[in-house]
């Protein structure tokens, strides 16, 4: 049983990281192609931008809900990156040492 709990825990862990590198890349691609420095005329940044919106749209949406609209400036991802953070470093190492106490 603890093998399995170890299993998912690192699993959570791990796809948490990647998402957290989803929403960095997300940003500051946007940044980018907001100040000019790159633009979507470009297939790959087109491709790429376009597959990350999908990726991160669904996530962003009940926040951009929430939020103030603050023009430009979307403060999304930052909450979305907060959020990882506090499920990576809090909630997950608590409800894994809560389940693997509880099985002994």
């Amino acid at each position: 049983m603890d093998t399995f709990l170890d299993i998912t825990f690192s699993i959570a862990q791990i796809l948490l990281t990647v998402l957290w590198w989803i929403v960095v890349v997300q940003a500051i691609l946007s940044t980018l192609i907001a100040f000019n420095v790159i633009n979507t005329y470009n297939d790959f940044v087109s491709s790429l931008w376009r597959g990350l919106n999908t990726l991160t749209e669904p996530i962003y949406r009940p926040i951009r809900r929430i939020l103030p609209d603050t023009g430009p400036m979307d403060f999304a991802p930052f909450v979305v990156l907060i959020i990882i953070w506090i499920l990576q470093d809090a909630v997950l190492p608590n409800v894994a040492r809560a389940l693997i106490g509880s099985s002994v």
